[in-house]
């Protein structure tokens, strides 16, 4: 029996197309580059290694690591002491502006049709679910991860392939200003709207300023491009405004409004899926979306919407949707058992904002929770962290998801941080688990208090560091599986020692 060989990856820069795209010196021997980083600890065999610098860190000193670890080449812009003087190195004044310019150029040269994708909330769940359906229909790229900011964009831009038919690109903010210039990189042709929402309010005036914030991704597109928006949104006008200000005139929405170009016709929400009907620009649609929550309901309708403006097929994007999986931090379940019985996490920690907890109390609501070793119902429990960039704001948004986890029929909360004490105190006591300062002192109060059955929904911003929380609860299987193997020895230990004295 035989391998099947492994097909060599595309190459995506020459060393030739690089210099010339940063206007940059060769130093070395010509190289080929089928990816490129900024970062040592994950660099390829064939990377482009950038060396950009901040405040704190200053990517020149891992140049010769990324080269031991295979990296094709190192862009810099001065040699590194610890890099050979044979090594193959690309010279630039400065990386960052040479990260730019290899995603621009990136961009002149492919012949995709882009779509870009912002929002108060669900953008990166909203991108997967976009990726998920154009690659059913033909070669797609897309924005790994999160990567949405000033260096995430211009290096996803740099990472894609000049032939791929369809690209999908996230643009995230948290200060005005900060969108325009990705979305004058990235150039979409449909951009993509979620929602809009009470986020990053510490950085804002009002809720019609992060809407103005998110409509400076009309910016890069041209008066052929078409916009998609949330036709429910109470910012929806305002949105269609700024876009007939960039001289955008082909405008959608999506929603349960009448007037909605994707419109939901039906909707039935279930523990782990929901079942969708719908018209889409006219034409009726059933689909399963694997993720639950009418949060994935509404944006998988902006999902067909943009499908649609870019000629796909929408009953085979649709059916795409059913293979959905949840991403790290956002929603991924992990089932363990615990006595006699079974423990559900939901694991929400990557982020967290007043309207996505309300979403995920509702994901809560929807959830099954098992049977103890007791035979008695399990419980729906959340865990939750600040919510942060809130302003001033934020003591009285916190306090009232009281009443929103109240009305999801939620049996016990815990929380850790200063501002979830207001929400901790507000509840009644039989909904009070515990309350801690953060979350290294919540997660062994909230892992001791775990049974069989019990189903557990951890949120909170990445700053409150509710992985912690998650990782402890799931240590719960570690732990059972140590206590039966320790079990087993003893019963085997005396089986033995019997039959010895027998």
């Amino acid at each position: 029996m035989t391998d099947t060989p492994v097909a060599p990856l595309p190459v995506l820069w020459t060393s030739c197309d690089a210099a010339a795209a940063t206007n940059g010196t060769l130093h070395g021997p010509a190289w080929n580059a089928t990816g490129v980083s900024i970062d040592s600890r994950t660099v390829k065999s064939g990377d482009l290694f950038i060396a950009l610098t901040g405040p704190n860190f200053d990517g020149h000193a891992y140049a010769a690591k990324a080269l031991a670890a295979g990296a094709a080449a190192v862009l810099v812009s001065h040699r590194p002491d610890d890099v050979a003087p044979d090594a193959p190195v690309l010279m630039v004044e400065d990386t960052f502006a040479a990260l730019q310019d290899l995603g621009s150029v990136a961009r002149l040269r492919t012949r995709a049709r882009i779509v870009a994708v912002t929002g108060s909330v669900g953008k990166t769940n909203t991108k997967e679910a976009l990726a998920t359906c154009l690659s059913a229909l033909a070669p797609t790229f897309a924005t790994a991860g999160s990567l949405n900011n000033h260096w995430g964009v211009p290096l996803s831009l740099a990472r894609m392939p000049a032939d791929c038919t369809y690209a999908v690109f996230e643009l995230g903010m948290n200060h005005a200003g900060e969108i325009g210039p990705l979305s004058r990189l990235v150039q979409p042709d449909v951009a993509v709207i979620t929602t809009i929402e009470a986020v990053h309010l510490e950085y804002f005036s009002s809720v019609e300023a992060i809407a103005d914030a998110k409509a400076e991704i009309f910016e890069g597109m041209s008066p052929n491009g078409t916009v998609v928006l949330n036709r429910d949104n109470p910012h929806f006008a305002r949105l269609v405004a700024a876009a007939r200000t960039r001289g955008l005139s082909r405008i959608l929405g999506f929603g349960k409004s009448q007037d909605a170009s994707a419109r939901l016709t039906d909707c039935s929400i279930h523990a782990t899926c929901s079942a969708v009907s719908a018209v889409i620009k006219g034409e009726p649609l059933q689909y399963c979306l694997s993720l639950p929550g009418m949060h994935h309901v509404m944006n998988s309708l902006g999902v067909l919407l943009a499908v649609r403006v870019l000629g796909g097929d929408i009953a085979a994007a649709a059916q795409a949707l059913a293979t959905l999986k949840p991403i790290k931090g956002r929603g991924v379940r992990k089932r363990i058992p615990l006595g006699q019985g079974t423990l559900t996490i939901i694991d929400e920690s990557y982020n967290a904002s007043p309207v996505s907890m309300e979403a995920s109390f509702q994901v809560l609501k929807a959830s099954d929770p098992g049977n103890t070793d007791q035979a008695a119902a399990g419980r729906r429990i959340a865990a939750l962290g600040d919510m942060l960039e809130l302003g001033e704001r934020a003591p009285l948004l916190h306090a009232a998801l009281a009443e929103p986890l109240k009305a999801a029929g939620v049996d016990l909360v815990f929380c850790c941080g200063p501002n979830m004490k207001r929400l901790f105190d507000k509840l009644p006591k039989h909904l009070q688990g515990a309350w801690a300062e953060d979350a290294g002192a919540l997660a062994p109060r909230i892992a001791a208090d775990m049974r069989g059955g019990d189903c557990v929904m951890i949120k909170g911003s990445a700053g409150s560091r509710m992985g912690i929380v998650v990782d402890a609860l799931a240590a719960l299987d570690r732990t059972a599986k140590s206590a039966a193997i320790s079990n087993t020895n003893d019963v085997n230990g005396k089986t033995a020692h019997a039959v010895q004295q027998g």
